[in-house]
């Protein structure tokens, strides 16, 4: 068992794993604010909650988990609110399309794939965790992680098309 609770053990774990939640945060929320309140939120479950884990990776995945769960909560109420991303009013204000590069293109295709689609395709190509991996963080079979990544590829792909188009 991997101790939560001490102030060492919880300073390494946001020291380790606290950037690529935040990434993957902000793939699913596009905002970096927003991505860092989903991540804080995060620690401060793993804080009160105080869970026991059986290795390394179960405290990985409680967090990757952990975080998605609080991005959607934070998506949710905004989406209730109808407020827009200051990031989203900037990029509709750009002079030409042609300014935003292309890899913005794509994280932002990426955040508008729904979130079974998103999350398995920016762990596996923005974090390069494998198919297996990817399967158990999210407590998914690996076929159905396959699955979902080949859709949400085809849903980027006709996502970009239509940016091009």
């Amino acid at each position: 068992m991997v101790p939560s609770g001490t102030n060492e053990t919880i300073s390494q774990t946001v020291e380790a794993y606290s950037q690529m939640l935040l990434r993957l945060a902000c793939t699913r929320l596009g905002s970096t604010a927003d991505a860092e309140d989903a991540v804080q939120e995060a620690f401060l479950r793993l804080l009160t909650a105080r869970p026991s884990f059986r290795d390394e990776d179960h405290k990985r995945a409680w967090l990757i988990r952990t975080t998605l769960q609080r991005a959607s909560d934070i998506r949710r109420r905004a989406d209730r609110r109808h407020s827009v991303p200051l990031e989203a009013v900037a990029e509709a204000m750009a002079p030409e399309p042609e300014a935003l590069d292309r890899a913005g293109e794509i994280r932002a295709a990426v955040r508008a794939l729904p979130e079974k689609y998103s999350a398995p395709v920016h762990l596996y190509y923005y974090e390069g965790y494998s198919i297996k991996e990817i399967a158990r963080l999210l407590g998914l079979p690996a076929p159905t992680v396959g699955t979902r990544l080949a859709r949400g590829r085809e849903r980027l792909r006709q996502l970009l098309k239509e940016d091009v188009t």
